[in-house]
């Protein structure tokens, strides 16, 4: 058994061609080689920028590497309560802003030609709770009719087609969310912003950030000093750096998953016959899903077997522990210095930095 992550494990590494830039200069900065950071610099190299990335350590290899593998649309939110707190005018803006992000994500794929198993199977959410299904209900009718007819319910009776599992109560499902190797697709993206003249520095954290007089960012590094007059900020919640603004307003959230070894075609028949993404309605959320090359991925290890008896006691080996990052905000936090957003959402909202 072993703790790390599936995704970085079973992805080729980062190969990067970069010398160090002393006394370098350049358009952009970018702080943080996961999906955020490596999305903006080949959308910025592509329009000619010169784009400098600094990572801490090597490209994907935190909560970019270390989630559940999932780019989906929707809200993790109830979207009927959403709807009604904020108006339905800007829930249906957010809704397909998230929407347009998995477009994308795949389009990238397929421009970038990278390798990353990305397939739209649909996402069901599964009602944990029989109010929490009268919750689905109201909300895919209010989606259905202003902003996703593509919506579905499914009835408690109907979940046999769907899940392997007697637990649930019902749910929704989201046909335009897709499943990907998100280990292959951040480092992709790296290679492809590399491809278009991005320089991509690993293992080079910025250890200081000034303003010099004339409007300029100096960021300094191990690998030397790098001037720019704009700065984007895509580090999560690396402790590294002079960023505390950002970390007091970060909040870490823990995930994990684990890899089975891979399953008979009949047994994952029996347990997800869809092959969809699948999450439920609880605070601490179930995650599980099929990945494209098998083995089957499936998210919090210790409710698998309560959901899927049908898995028994056959032996899982290859844990994977992921840990994912949440920040709240997306802005500017002074003249010229941006930040990313890396979340629950991180490839749908990274893919719109470009």
């Amino acid at each position: 058994m072993r703790f790390s992550s599936y995704w970085l494990d079973t992805s080729e590494p980062f190969v990067g061609n970069s010398p160090d830039l002393h006394g370098g200069r350049c358009d952009v900065v970018v702080v943080g080689g996961g999906i955020t950071g490596s999305a903006a610099a080949l959308a910025l190299a592509k329009k000619g920028a010169r784009v400098v990335v600094c990572e801490a350590g090597t490209v994907g290899q935190a909560a970019s590497g270390r989630n559940g593998g999932m780019c989906n649309n929707g809200f993790a939110q109830d979207y009927a309560s959403l709807s009604q707190r904020i108006g339905a005018e800007l829930a249906n803006r957010l809704y397909l802003a998230f929407d347009a992000g998995v477009d994308t994500v795949e389009r990238l794929v397929r421009e970038e030609s990278i390798n990353c198993d990305f397939v739209r199977r649909g996402k069901l959410k599964l009602a944990a709770k029989p109010e929490h299904f009268d919750k689905l209900a109201r909300s895919q009718a209010l989606l259905a009719a202003g902003v996703d007819p593509d919506t579905r319910l499914v009835t408690k009776a109907e979940l046999r087609d769907e899940i392997g599992s007697d637990r649930y109560h019902g749910g929704l499902i989201f046909e335009k969310s897709a499943g990907m190797h998100v280990g292959r697709y951040v480092r992709g993206l790296a290679t492809a912003a590399q491809a278009r003249g991005a320089h991509i520095l690993e293992h080079a954290p910025v250890l200081d950030l000034r303003r010099e007089s004339g409007g300029a960012y100096v960021a300094r590094t191990p690998r030397g000093e790098i001037r720019a007059p704009q700065v984007l900020l895509a580090s999560g919640i690396s402790q590294l750096g002079p960023f505390g603004w950002i970390r007091r307003r970060i909040v870490p959230v823990g995930a994990f998953i684990i890899v089975t070894e891979p399953l008979p075609t009949q047994r994952l028949d029996r347990l997800l016959p869809t092959r969809r993404m699948a999450t439920d309605t609880k605070n601490f959320v179930n995650f599980f899903s099929c990945h494209a090359r098998q083995p089957d991925i499936v998210r919090r290890s210790r409710a698998l077997r309560d959901v899927e008896p049908a898995l028994g006691r056959k032996k899982r080996n290859d844990l994977a522990a992921a840990d994912g990052r949440c920040v709240s905000r997306i802005g500017r936090r002074a003249h010229r210095l941006l930040l990313g957003r890396h979340g629950r959402h991180d490839r749908q909202s990274s893919a719109a930095c470009g």
